[in-house]
């Protein structure tokens, strides 16, 4: 069954009787995806980032600090990996979260796998992918996103850099995850909040993806990106990696492209490494992390993860 099939039909609606587009042209195609896909995403990021607003309002950061210090090194790493998955703090949380983790005792490699696995696997990029690519896609995401901040919080972490932390940064931040919310009624009208403020700083940045996305599935030819970022070229992931770095985009707003890369030939592990480096290794990230740790930790950091996620890539397009 296709939940979204409702939004298939009146995207039909909208471009060829409404707006009375000619079917299978290049035009009426970019348009009825941007239609489709615009419904879909606000849709799934409504629900999506609500609910988990809600859920986060019962896992406030002083109640994780006290989790993740009290673990040997091995338990302590899964678990900062899964707390990141499904607890994905705002970017304004990030340094006071950093700082706090060190300072209530928990390992900066565990600190580190918190801090890799929270952008880079999140529940908009999983339904989404889930709903574009099916359960195995997503399923892979979400291992192989866990894994690539495991191994790198525990690479980090054995190499005792804790010199490299500034910690004179004075705590702050916007309130995220605080655990003032009492009753059910005041959890709901947190959420709705945070869900606005997501959405109204987000909002462009999606349908820029969307717009982008939807004026490649129309107009590039299927077999022009196949011929130079297929599975079988080898720089394709390296280079997509590079490509994301200096990018700025959430899941959401970026994986219209992974979606459209994907049909007109090009890897599902080159457009997924791709879609990693954007929200895992992005340059925004660096310049909030060099307000908190030296460069030559970010340097590292970012060599780490990168060649996690150029791996994830290769083992993406040799096993699909």
């Amino acid at each position: 069954m296709n939940i979204f099939r409702p939004l298939t039909l009146l995207s039909d609606a909208l471009t060829y009787r409404v707006f009375a587009l000619v079917p299978e042209t290049s035009i009426a195609e970019a348009v009825h995806f941007f239609i489709e896909d615009t419904l879909k995403i606000f849709l799934l990021l409504i629900v999506i980032i609500y609910v988990v607003t809600v859920i986060r309002t019962f896992i406030p950061p002083e109640r994780i600090r006290s989790l993740l210090s009290k673990r040997n090194p091995v338990i302590g790493h899964a678990l900062a990996g899964l707390i990141g998955v499904v607890t994905p703090f705002c970017t304004c949380s990030a340094i006071p979260l950093f700082l706090g983790f060190l300072e209530a005792g928990v390992p900066l490699g565990v600190t580190f796998t918190f801090l890799i696995a929270s952008p880079m696997v999140n529940e908009v990029a999983l339904a989404l992918l889930l709903a574009t690519f099916g359960f195995k896609v997503a399923l892979l995401y979400i291992v192989s996103g866990l894994g690539i901040a495991v191994v790198a919080g525990m690479i980090i972490g054995s190499l005792h850099l804790e010199h490299l932390v500034d910690r004179s940064t004075e705590e702050g931040g916007c309130g995220c995850g605080k655990s003032h919310q009492v009753s059910w009624a005041q959890r709901f009208a947190f959420a709705g909040r945070y869900t606005r403020m997501i959405l109204k700083r987000v909002w462009w940045i999606v349908l820029l993806g969307i717009g982008v996305g939807a004026w490649m599935h129309g107009y590039i030819p299927t077999d022009f990106l196949a011929r130079y970022a297929g599975a079988d070229q080898w720089y394709a992931v390296p280079f997509a990696v590079l490509i994301g770095i200096p990018l700025y985009a959430n899941a959401a707003g970026i994986l219209p492209l992974v979606s459209v890369l994907t049909e007109k030939g090009v890897a599902l592990g080159t457009t997924l490494a791709f879609m990693m480096a954007v929200t895992g290794l992005s340059l925004p990230e660096f310049l909030i992390l060099r307000r908190v740790m030296k460069t030559k930790l970010i340097v590292l950091f970012a060599a780490v993860v990168g060649a996690g996620i150029m791996f994830t890539g290769f083992l993406f397009n040799s096993v699909l």
